[in-house]
This record gives C-alpha cells, sequence and structure tokens, in this order.
C-alpha cells in the first residue's frame, strides 16, 4: 500500500469519526429537544412546584453552582499558582499532582458519601444547598487546579523574565502579566467545573435532599435540576410524565449550552485583547 493511500484512508477515518461523533451528539440532543420543546412554557419554567414548574429546581441549581465556584475557583488558581510558579519539583509536589490525579478519577458518589459524613452530619449543616456547595467544590477543585497549571504552563517563560527584568516583583508578575495570558485557559476550567455541577445528581442528592420548595437560604434543602429529572424519569408512568421529563432536560442542555456559549465569547474577546 503506498504513502499516499495511506494517508487517504487516515484521513478518511478522521473524518469518519468526526461525523459519527458529532452526529451521535445531534441526534440526542434534537431528540430531547422534539420530546419537550412541546411542553416548555412560561409557567412551566417560572412555575412553583405544586403547579407543575421546576423554578424552585434552577434556583437551587445556581445556588449550588455559585457556592461551589466561589470556593473552588480561588483554591484551585491559587494551589496552581503554587505548583506552577514557587513549589520546586520535589516528591512533596509530585505526591500533591498525583492525589489530585487520583481525586479527579473518584466518582462522585464517594464525594457524596465524604460531603454527608462531614457537612451534613459532623459540621451539623445538615441537609442543605451548602452542604452540596461545599462537596461539589471539592470534587472540582482538581479538575480546576489542573486545567489552570497547564494554562499558565502554556504561557511563555519569556513574558516572566521580560516582567522581572523591568523591576516586577515575583507576585506583580503573576498577577498582571502570567495571570492575563493564561485567563481563557483558567476560564475553559471553570467552564468545565460548572458543567460538572449542573450534570451531578449522586452527591448533592446525599447532600442538598430532594425537597421541592423554593429555598429561602442556602441553609435550606434543595431539590437540582438534575435530580429533579432523575425522580421525574423514575416516576414516570404517563406519556405526559415523559414528556415533562424531557422537558425539564431541554432546559438542562440550554442552560449549559448558554453557560458555553458566553464563556466562548469572553475567551474570544480576551484572545483579541491580549493580541
Amino acid at each position: 500500500m503506498s504513502r499516499k493511500t495511506k494517508d487517504l484512508l487516515m484521513k478518511a477515518l478522521i473524518m469518519f469519526s468526526t461525523i459519527f461523533t458529532v452526529g451521535v451528539l445531534v441526534i440526542i440532543i434534537g431528540y430531547i429537544f422534539i420530546q419537550g420543546m412541546g411542553h416548555l412554557s412560561f409557567d412551566f419554567i417560572f412555575g412553583s412546584a405544586e403547579t407543575g414548574g421546576i423554578w424552585p429546581m434552577i434556583v437551587s441549581t445556581m445556588y449550588i453552582v455559585g457556592i461551589s465556584l466561589a470556593i473552588s475557583v480561588p483554591v484551585g488558581i491559587m494551589a496552581a499558582i503554587y505548583l506552577t510558579e514557587y513549589a520546586k519539583q520535589t516528591k512533596f509536589v509530585s505526591l500533591i499532582r498525583l492525589a489530585t490525579q487520583s481525586l479527579a478519577g473518584i466518582p462522585s458518589i464517594i464525594f457524596g458519601l465524604f460531603g454527608l459524613a462531614l457537612f451534613v452530619r459532623a459540621f451539623g449543616l445538615n441537609v442543605s444547598i451548602l452542604s452540596a456547595g461545599f462537596t461539589l467544590a471539592i470534587m472540582n477543585l482538581p479538575v480546576i487546579i489542573r486545567a489552570t497549571e497547564e494554562a499558565l504552563k502554556s504561557v511563555p517563560q519569556s513574558y516572566r523574565e521580560g516582567s522581572l527584568g523591568l523591576g516586577a516583583t515575583k507576585i506583580q508578575t503573576i498577577w498582571k502579566v502570567v495571570l492575563p495570558s493564561a485567563l481563557p485557559g483558567i476560564l475553559t476550567a471553570v467552564i468545565l467545573a460548572i458543567g460538572r455541577i449542573v450534570g451531578e445528581s449522586a452527591p448533592v442528592l446525599l447532600t442538598a435532599g430532594v425537597l421541592k420548595d423554593l429555598p429561602t437560604s442556602v441553609f435550606d434543602g434543595g431539590r437540582t435540576l438534575t435530580v429533579h429529572l432523575y425522580l421525574l424519569a423514575q416516576e414516570a408512568i404517563s406519556p405526559e410524565d415523559f414528556q415533562i421529563a424531557f422537558a425539564t432536560a431541554t432546559v438542562l442542555i440550554i442552560i449549559v449550552l448558554v453557560i458555553n456559549l458566553i464563556a466562548r465569547f469572553v475567551s474570544a474577546k480576551l484572545d483579541k485583547t491580549k493580541a
């Protein structure tokens, strides 16, 4: 077989893989939208649980996303800065990196059991949105740390050397030069964290509960959209029940898509500003 033939076969295989992957995604999302769009309405999205609405679940989801990001993003970025900019390549640092990689691969139900034991019972926060936010913050730390590390490593060393050569301190170089250059990559880490938070059900089920009421504070229990979707699908009997479940899934997908589009827009703006 000639080299040209091999190149054509490889190109065809890559194109087929791409088309297959995109096609499966389009089929899944299209099927969910077709099944769920017919049940979407203002009352369904902004109504209370008693009237069949999902507004309390959306609010609970946003609360948990906000709490989790408020904790995991600053801590994760600072940890990545230490590992990349300050720490020497010692066994201790290697152990930290091994720990973050291992934590990233642990099933989410383990984090849920940990949150149940620590935040709900030991700290006395009870089954609440706050407990769920703390649990998901810990679960997302490895993702943010690793992605931020890679973003910081992608910043050319000449940027640091130039800044230090002009008389800037180490912290000024990191704050004014390195972090702005790595911001698109850090934003990608935040997007991954948001997607994971919105999509999790097991840890939230154990730490936030299944209360359908609109939460008045972070100390109340709550039901996220994923948990609500799981319970709807589990209890569905009639075709109308399944339509409600598909409508909830449609709202969940739209929220994730909107977050990703906003993040991509911000990332593109930052790239233009940096250029």
